[in-house]
């Protein structure tokens, strides 16, 4: 029995809050500077101060929203220039910001430390080291958050692509079956009216036009329920076994709990395919040919069985006239629920064959609804 990946955990997200960045923004910068204003409030009631020095922090507060302001419109326009001059210019920005703030900081608390208004060198000194931390972490909160934006978008996209190629691939696979089926039924019909037998033929074509109504009908990357897929299994049996008459026996015993799970559609049909291609056709007395379907867990198992001559000195026709067969499903399989699923073959001494396949139980189709 094969092992399974542990269920992958739940991932946070940040992007339904960055959905529209505009809001973003203004968000962040309202909430970042109300903050900073409390701080900076409590820091200097809690040291003694009084007040008064409420006044200089709010003008501060108001000062560092405007230029930072200012700040996110010039760093737009510099992550569109050349790299070296980008980040010249950025720095040189972040330089005359705060020189700026230093000076309106410096000067604003000057009415509240000292008798006479005025900027000492020192006190500039101090605004410098204290404005510059702000608008430093700022700019490198800005930068970082575009940064994760972009990453985000590019790795949205890559996803979108890889959806895009994986879809791509499966309608290829499932488009892979069509033609060889049609070849073979419309030989049969062929046969059958060059032998007169136009009821037959008839009814066959009939069934033929009905099997390709349902897979015009569906999305070849469609998941189907368990209920559908052997539904068309038993419409396509139904032509074969105008074909083969008593020769080809089917039987199915499907879990009805099992039903409703979901899985790509025409994914047993190649199976059983093969199943009359090397059981029933090469045997005079033909062959029983039985699809189980069973609910274990949260797994779904299906079996795919035959009565025919099984492996042949190690080898069974594992590929219809075609190309496509045993490797075609595994590739379907393998793009669907890549490493989350089970696919073996397996013959037993006395003859016969069988595949056997387990998949997740899902209710939902992961790609599009079936019509």
């Amino acid at each position: 029995m094969a092992s399974y990946p542990p269920a992958p955990r739940p991932r946070v997200s940040a992007r339904p809050f960055f959905e529209n960045k505009s809001r973003a923004f203004w968000t962040l910068q309202a909430v970042g500077w109300a903050g900073y204003l409390l701080l900076r409030g409590v820091s200097s009631a809690s040291g003694g101060d009084s007040f008064d020095v409420l006044i200089p922090v709010t003008i501060e507060a108001i000062a560092g929203y405007c230029l930072t302001l200012l700040l996110s419109v010039f760093y737009g326009y510099y992550r569109r220039l050349p790299l070296v001059l980008s980040v010249f210019l950025t720095l040189a920005t972040l330089a005359a910001a705060t020189f700026v703030y230093s000076l309106i900081d410096a000067f604003t608390f000057s009415f509240t430390a000292t008798g006479a208004p005025g900027i000492t060198v020192a006190r500039l000194l101090v605004s410098v080291y204290i404005t510059f931390t702000v608008l430093f972490g700022w700019s490198a909160l800005y930068f970082g958050i575009n940064f994760y934006l972009i990453v985000e978008e590019q790795s949205d996209q890559m996803r979108a692509l890889e959806s895009q190629a994986s879809s791509a691939q499966l309608a290829m696979l499932r488009y892979q079956l069509n033609p060889h089926f049609l070849f073979n039924t419309l030989n049969s019909i062929s046969t059958l009216v060059l032998l007169k037998q136009t009821e037959r033929a008839n009814a066959m074509l009939s069934r033929l036009s009905s099997f390709l109504r349902y897979t015009l009908a569906n999305e070849p990357t469609a998941h189907v329920t368990v209920q559908q897929e052997v539904e068309t299994l038993k419409l396509y049996l139904e032509i074969e076994k105008m074909r083969f008459e008593s020769r080809l026996r089917p039987s199915f015993d499907v879990d009805p709990r099992a039903e409703r799970a979901r899985l790509p559609s025409l994914l047993l049909q190649p199976l059983v395919e093969n199943a009359i291609k090397y059981a029933v056709t090469p045997q005079e007395e033909g062959a029983d040919i039985s699809v189980v379907v069973r609910l274990a867990g949260e797994r779904v198992q299906i079996a795919v069985s035959d009565s025919g001559p099984g492996l042949r000195d190690g080898q069974i026709g594992q590929s219809l006239s075609t190309g496509v067969g045993l490797t075609n499903i595994r590739d379907r399989l393998a793009q669907a629920y890549g490493p989350d699923h089970r696919f073996e073959t397996r013959s037993t001494p006395a003859g016969g064959f069988s595949v056997e396949i387990e998949i997740p139980f899902q209710l939902e189709d992961v790609n599009r609804e079936a019509a």
